[in-house]
């Protein structure tokens, strides 16, 4: 037969030691409520738990230690910092100014004017849509 030694739950000892220091401190008791649905407290909460527990000053150094311990132990969990707004779109200068171009010599060319407001929109200009520049421009010379 083994012997099962029964962990020992400084958090939860913590916990109790706290209510009995603090009855009515609705924070301890929900700290208490969440520990035992969950089993676990996140490391702001057992900061938290832990100030408590030093104000209450009739807790033994030792559990506090261990306490802080553990929440030493613990990851922090920190956000990365978004990335700067850039446009999601951004105007092919060289395009604008073959547009620009062509409708400067030929202000009723209907391709080039459906391409114009393409571009003004923001919409993307597919790679024929370029050629098809390229080539009323090279036209022009």
């Amino acid at each position: 037969m083994e012997k099962r030694t029964p962990k020992i739950d400084i958090v939860n000892e913590v916990l109790e030691d706290c209510i009995q220091a603090y009855p009515v401190s609705t924070f301890i008791i929900s700290l208490y409520k969440q520990y035992l649905q969950r089993g676990s407290l996140s490391k702001k909460q057992l900061q938290g738990l832990l100030g408590k527990a030093i104000d209450a000053g009739s807790i033994a150094p030792a559990k506090l230690a261990t306490l802080e311990a553990l929440i030493k132990k613990m990851p922090n969990r920190t956000k990365s910092e978004m990335p700067e707004n850039t446009p999601l779109y951004q105007k092919d200068e060289a395009a604008g100014e073959l547009i620009t171009a062509i409708l400067s010599r030929y202000p009723e060319h209907k391709r080039v004017l459906f391409l114009q407001s393409k571009y003004e929109n923001n919409e993307v200009l597919s790679a024929a849509d370029l050629t098809d520049l390229k080539r009323f421009h090279s036209a022009l010379k």
